[in-house]
């Protein structure tokens, strides 16, 4: 496991099966972030990144709490730090990150927690869970993406709601809004996290790594300009292909079809 502080507040377990958890690990403050916590989840999502040995990422908080947000004792240190700076931004690294990222909730997940959460691909949420954004309450102004990608998940109307008022967005009602996939007992939020991670890890990885890709662009853009893309980086796909590559292909299609076969 890394250790990537000498407080051991973001800690990083590569698994042997191609899956990472990293977890925010200061529990008795609800896993609320300092700038040196910031700086090395950042770095976290980038050296794991760059591990072609990993495959998936579990992003996850200790004890009772996904993560309750920046530790308003060091705010100043925070939001008036080289906040351009990509290098020690945890979001931006997310974002940048070419693995697909499941975010195991449990708690609360409240502003840069709430951020955080956005910025995974897939979310498990323990029952009970609450998504809370206090921007508004506390004064702060939004930078990791909250007031953009909020609303093009779950609704404009429906966001504006959360985050003007600073009320609870329970993991329950996240889940029918389509921001949640699935809510489990909390016992289970691990397990299933894997269940899902050792479900991508079987697949073809470099297409893995392409399919995340071309859905969060095009996310970004109009349709039209999305289904160009797509059109686009499939052409590129296959034109790279070699005559080996498409035997083998319709060598694993074949052996899947005998084996459906066998079983009539």
């Amino acid at each position: 496991m890394d250790r990537l502080s000498p407080d051991n507040l973001i800690l990083v377990n590569r698994e042997s099966n191609g899956v990472a958890v990293v977890t925010i690990n200061r529990p008795g403050s609800l896993n609320s972030l300092t700038r040196p916590m910031i700086v090395d989840l950042a770095q976290a999502f980038k050296k794991l990144d760059q591990d072609e040995s990993m495959r998936v990422i579990i992003l996850t908080g200790s004890g009772r709490s996904f993560c309750s947000g920046v530790d308003l004792t060091a705010a100043e240190d925070v939001f008036k730090g080289d906040v351009k700076d990509a290098e020690s931004d945890p979001v931006i690294q997310m974002e940048r990150c070419r693995k697909p990222i499941i975010g195991a909730i449990r708690g609360f997940a409240v502003t840069a927690g709430f951020e955080f959460a956005l910025a995974c691909d897939i979310l498990i949420a323990a029952k009970g869970s609450k998504f809370i954004d206090t921007h508004a309450r506390f004064g702060i102004f939004p930078s990791w993406g909250l007031s953009q990608k909020l609303s093009r998940i779950i609704g404009a109307n429906k966001a504006r709601e959360v985050s003007l008022t600073a009320m609870p967005l329970t993991a329950e009602v996240a889940e029918r809004l389509g921001f949640v996939n699935h809510v489990v007992e909390e016992g289970e939020l691990l397990k299933k996290s894997r269940e899902i991670a050792n479900a991508i890890v079987k697949n073809n990885q470099d297409l893995v790594l392409r399919y995340k890709s071309v859905i969060n662009d095009g996310l970004k853009l109009d349709l039209g300009s999305a289904l160009s893309l797509e059109k686009e980086r499939a052409h590129d796909y296959y034109n790279g292909m070699t005559k080996e590559q498409f035997r083998k292909m319709q060598e694993f299609i074949a052996g899947r079809s005998s084996k459906k076969q066998s079983k009539l």
